[in-house]
């Protein structure tokens, strides 16, 4: 099993899913800096080093601890014809026992936004994590005024729960997030609440 998890790639039609490797730095680098802007109101604050290669380095590092112990799974969406780095995608706080579940978080460059490249890799990583992982609930949480973001959860099946108060801090601040979640065996209705 343990083999398995050092091995993660997911494939789509468009994308390879696999997990960063320390080559990706400038890539990365240009990427995250040309779509600052972009990125930055919907994610925490960048630390001061955020773009450093020693930072890059402990993310490649992290990524294998969390891979190989089972914790998360963090992907790099890379485009097949031309392998190049769209975003990223990662799932996080994986919990076992009664729970079976994992929490969703992800980013693309602005270059790359609003062409299907997210809901191809959401709909592929919770599909690994219901048939490789056997979790049975996937979560994930945006801020209320990012409708792409929820629009997109919703097109992936993810259903609307609820708010959850200064749940994350998000560029410099305490904000209040709605809240998604994905079944396995998902029985619940559609609703227009949120």
């Amino acid at each position: 099993m343990l083999r398995n998890r050092r091995k993660v790639r997911i494939e789509t039609e468009r994308m390879v899913l696999r997990p960063p490797v320390h080559a990706d730095y400038r890539e990365w680098t240009s990427l995250r800096q040309s779509s600052m802007d972009f990125l930055t109101r919907w994610e925490p604050s960048w630390s001061a080093d955020h773009l450093s290669r020693r930072s890059f380095t402990n993310r490649v590092y992290w990524a294998q601890r969390s891979i190989t112990g089972g914790s998360a799974v963090p992907l790099f969406l890379t485009r097949r014809d031309d392998e190049a780095l769209l975003g990223a995608i990662t799932l996080d706080n994986i919990r076992r026992g009664p729970s079976l579940s994992g929490t969703l978080g992800y980013w693309i460059g602005e270059g790359h936004a609003r062409q299907g490249y997210m809901r191809e890799a959401i709909s592929a990583v919770v599909h690994y994590a219901f048939h490789r992982l056997d979790l049975s609930r996937i979560e994930a949480a945006c801020l209320p005024e990012n409708t792409p973001s929820r629009r997109l959860l919703e097109s992936c099946g993810f259903k609307y729960e609820g708010v959850a108060q200064s749940y994350l801090q998000i560029d410099g601040r305490w904000r209040t997030h709605v809240l998604y979640a994905a079944l396995r065996m998902d029985r619940r209705g559609r609703t227009d609440a949120g």
